[in-house]
């Protein structure tokens, strides 16, 4: 695989929590909306199993909470998860200043 490659993958899908937290972090987001919400702010498709693992893992550890939005499963990011955004990207600045 060549390194732009492995980079867009490795930023991508590897990293799908970030894109999750982002979406719950303006809004309730219900959960049969996320892979095409990701593919039109993101331009990524991801996996819907690797979508259900890690919202059961945000879940469970607290970075987003349940919701009910227009009578569907949803989430939203709590400040936890927030946090962990707003520290994602101040760590993503720092490395683009280095690169």
């Amino acid at each position: 695989m060549e390194p732009l490659n492995r980079f867009i993958s490795t930023v991508s899908e590897g990293n799908l929590w970030i894109y999750i937290l982002s979406l719950g972090n303006e809004k309730e987001v219900q959960e049969k909306e996320v892979s095409g919400l990701i593919f039109d702010k993101f331009g990524f498709l991801p996996n819907e199993l690797l979508i259900k693992t890690v919202l059961f893992r945000l879940k469970s550890q607290g970075y987003i909470k349940k919701e009910k939005y227009k009578g569907e499963r949803a989430f939203s990011s709590t400040d936890k998860g927030r946090e962990e955004l707003r520290k994602m990207k101040k760590h993503s600045e720092d490395l683009l200043q280095k690169l």
